[in-house]
């Protein structure tokens, strides 16, 4: 049985307690073991973490001491999935520049705030992931995220949709949806889920519930691949060690 860790807390407004129930079910219903904590202690025992499928980070905002951003960072390097979404994951800890290049991307706006109307468009490409998926309207907040240029982008919305003094450059499209890459860990990310309504869509949930068992599969293959021998990782990119 797959193992897997859910750690919510942070911002309120998220309605995190809600979509860590959410996902608690989905992956409940996949016969995972799920344990669900409201403290980021929960990322503190470092041989835990490497034990995991999964970790399904729904934190907005906060702060987090430096060992327990390695220890994560430890565990996904060695196989352990990463999967989440919104500022859950992708805005959780703002200063903590280790915590965003693992994640693959750091909200920076939603202009407009909740309620833009906007369309998530599905890149027809060789994920499974996304196969089968059409383009879907959706009533939300509409983030505009710094993104790493290594990710595989799997869905993006057009921007501008609203007002703001983004307007008059290009449009661009913005990643909604990626992979990537940690170590040998698969990292999982969707942009949607302002509120526990918007993960509960169909369309949400359906490329959550693929995106959580994609990540967590990773932990399997790496240890086929490496016979369940830890990796050398590495921490400590900025350079501020344990201080920051």
């Amino acid at each position: 049985m797959k193992k897997a860790l859910i750690v919510w807390g942070g911002w309120d407004g998220h309605e995190p307690e809600q979509v860590a129930g959410i996902f608690k079910n989905i992956l409940q219903g996949h016969q995972f073991d799920v344990e669900v904590a409201d403290t980021l202690e929960a990322y503190s025992d470092a041989e835990k973490l490497m034990e995991l499928d999964l970790i399904v980070p729904v934190w907005t905002m906060g702060e987090i001491p430096q060992a327990y951003v390695n220890n994560v960072s430890a565990a996904v390097q060695n196989g352990t999935g990463l999967a989440g979404c919104h500022g859950g994951m992708c805005d959780s800890f703002r200063h903590n520049v280790d915590w965003q290049f693992m994640t693959g991307g750091q909200w920076v706006a939603h202009p407009g705030n909740d309620g833009v109307e906007y369309t998530v468009e599905i890149k027809q490409s060789s994920s499974p992931l996304v196969a089968g998926m059409e383009d879907f309207k959706v009533v939300s907040e509409q983030y505009y995220l710094h993104v790493d240029p290594a990710v595989e982008v799997l869905a993006t919305t057009r921007f501008p949709v609203a007002d703001g003094p983004h307007r008059l450059n290009k449009a661009v499209d913005m990643p909604v949806v990626w992979t990537k890459r940690w170590g040998v860990g698969r990292v999982y990310y969707n942009s949607l889920g302002h509120h526990a309504d918007i993960v509960a869509l169909p369309q949400v949930t359906e490329l959550m519930t693929r995106g959580l068992l994609w990540a967590a599969e990773g932990k399997r293959l790496a240890i086929e691949m490496y016979g369940g021998q830890p990796l050398q990782q590495q921490n400590h990119y900025t350079g501020m060690g344990d201080s920051q």
